[in-house]
């Protein structure tokens, strides 16, 4: 259980090349992660629209509709 065999050292190589690889990997991807954030509570701003009351009301009344077809 002591002994580092050859896939814990590919796993720790991988992890540090990812945290430290080269042109800041993890800062790019945290600021990619908050410009979505972002711009998901934008559009989510955005979308309420803007009901405007004109105090008409709204004739709720069913009509009949004359039918062509000849059932009598």
């Amino acid at each position: 259980m002591g002994s580092v065999g050859p896939l814990q050292i590919i796993v720790v190589a991988v992890v540090a090349l990812i945290l430290f690889g080269g042109r800041g990997k993890i800062s790019s991807v945290m600021g990619d992660l908050a410009k979505g954030i972002k711009s998901f509570r934008k559009g989510l701003k955005d979308d309420d629209p803007i009901i405007e009351d004109k105090g008409e009301t709204i004739d709720g009344t069913a009509r009949r509709e004359k039918s062509t077809s000849s059932e009598d």
